[in-house]
């Protein structure tokens, strides 16, 4: 049996559309959904995008809704979003069984690495338990970013996505400015680019 089949009712009545495997197109929207705290995980950086040295909040910048959320990492660490605040940050939701989601891997951590310090990447892991998931960012290399694990799916919610392989960036300001997705991660990194400068 799938550990996905054992998601509580109510999630995945939430995430209905989620096992298509990131099958829509990508799309442009104009920002998150509001909601309450949630609690994810992350992988073992700090939530700086790819390198762990520091955080957007820590230059007093503001603090955007959509940023206004704790979770925890795939490896037990508290994650506070705030610390995303004052930099453009890219928000990979992928699930561990999800051959799209893998695909992506490879760019994504690319990217994360290319923008070290400038631009915060953090994953969003659900639609499966947290053991598969550290097993996902061992396997695809992705651990120079943070993972968050998103069992209960309230991040998800939070930015009203409902297909794994999707991407949400946000600007400095935590405007959402894409939401879709980038097959293989093909176009992510001239859209961070377009963000960092």
């Amino acid at each position: 049996m799938r550990a996905r089949a054992l998601l509580p009712a109510a999630v995945a009545a939430a995430l209905l559309t989620v096992t298509a495997c990131g099958a829509g197109s990508g799309s442009e929207s104009a920002g998150p959904g509001a909601g309450s705290g949630a609690t994810a995980s992350s992988a073992t950086q700090e939530p700086t995008g790819s390198g762990g040295s520091g955080s957007g909040s820590g230059s007093g910048a503001a603090v955007s809704e959509a940023l206004n959320f704790t979770a925890t990492t795939v490896d037990g660490k508290p994650f506070d979003a705030k610390t995303l605040a004052g930099k453009p940050a890219v928000l990979w939701f992928w699930a561990p069984w999800c051959p799209k989601c893998k695909a992506q891997a490879a760019e994504t951590a690319k990217v994360a690495a290319a923008h070290q310090g400038k631009v915060n990447v953090v994953g969003v892991a659900g639609l499966d338990t947290n053991t598969a998931m550290k097993d996902f960012v061992a396997g695809t290399s992705t651990g120079g970013f943070p993972h968050l694990s998103d069992e209960k799916g309230e991040v998800w919610k939070r930015f009203k996505v409902t297909e794994q392989s999707r991407y949400v960036i946000l600007d400095k300001n935590g405007a959402t400015v894409f939401e879709g997705v980038l097959p293989a991660g093909k176009g992510l990194a001239e859209k961070v680019a377009g963000l960092s400068g």
